[in-house]
């Protein structure tokens, strides 16, 4: 499931596809009407440095949409916190004495049904570790996304506590751009902005002892929220996997002797150091490796395993 052609699925109208995911409305939708629900497919493309690749990672979209479910679950209340509202709705639904699934069977396992709603220009970015973009920063100006940090902080070092670094979700085909809390007060209100800030928080918060409790590190990871009809603040998109989100082994970080040991994340890093050695960014990608394709994969199954382990 690489190619850019989205499926042709019965009682479902395609609206859209962004690099990795297809999103459909049902048929009878008028053109201009908000839809009853949405249909999520996460597709088994791989993109990196804004390109997608060839070929797909084998079961990425049903990898990822598992993992996104169970978080999902898990914040519902099932890792024993209060329940935090999210767009999913029942898939499933009593015919005589049958239950049927409203998800076609061509996308079964890598699809999500879920509510409109009115999303949040506010990408939601929580940063738990100093790395990445956050790293260079600071070693160029002490600072994360303009947050002072106290001096002496290394690369992978545990931040003083976890900071919010919103982002504005950028038109198609533009780059994100990192914002300030004020900023984003400018952009949806105070109320909207402390709520999102602080729902991020609490999510992080809940989702780093999880991840603690199995032997991983939520280094950093991204959020999206929406509101729906009754104007509650709601959880959508996909949230906390591999592709939203940064995990490392919690005894690796611990005992590795070099960042590339202590900070082997639970992702694509394997398909973008792959590129980085061996393509200048000019013009298209090559192709993966079916090496590089396999280990891709493999990491991406690891972190499922381990996480829902009990």
């Amino acid at each position: 499931m690489t190619s850019a052609s989205p499926l042709e699925l019965a009682g479902w109208r395609h609206v859209y596809s962004g690099k990795v995911r297809d999103l459909y409305v049902p048929a009878e939708t008028a053109p201009d009407a908000t839809p009853a629900h949405l249909l999520v497919v996460a597709s088994d493309r791989v993109s990196a440095f804004d390109h997608v690749l060839e070929p797909g990672i084998p079961d990425k979209g049903e990898l990822l949409t598992t993992l996104s479910l169970w978080w999902f679950d898990q914040l519902a209340g099932g890792d024993g916190g209060p329940s935090i509202p999210n767009h999913l709705v029942s898939d499933r639904r009593l015919e005589g004495e049958e239950t049927v699934s409203l998800i076609p069977d061509a996308v079964q396992g890598r699809a999500m049904l879920v509510r409109s709603l009115d999303m949040q220009p506010i990408e939601c970015v929580v940063r738990g570790y100093l790395t990445g973009s956050g790293w260079a920063e600071y070693r160029a100006s002490g600072t994360v996304c303009g947050i002072p940090l106290p001096e002496g902080l290394n690369d992978g070092d545990r931040l003083p506590e976890p900071l919010y670094t919103p982002a504005w979700k950028a038109p198609m085909g533009e780059h994100d751009e990192n914002i300030t809390f004020e900023r984003s007060v400018e952009l949806v209100g105070a109320e909207t902005a402390t709520a999102l800030r602080d729902l991020s928080l609490e999510v992080y918060h809940r989702a780093s002892a999880t991840a603690e409790a199995h032997g991983l590190i939520l280094a950093d990871t991204k959020f999206e929220f929406g509101f729906d009809a009754d104007g509650v603040l709601t959880l959508a998109d996909e949230v906390l996997t591999s592709d939203s989100s940064r995990y490392w082994d919690a005894e690796a970080w611990r005992t590795g002797t070099t960042p590339a040991e202590r900070m082997a994340s639970f992702d694509k890093q394997i398909v973008r150091d792959w590129l980085s050695a061996n393509w200048d960014k000019q013009g298209e990608p090559p192709v993966l490796p079916a090496e590089i394709v396999e280990r891709t994969r493999e990491r991406y199954a690891t972190l499922l395993r381990l996480l829902t382990a009990s």
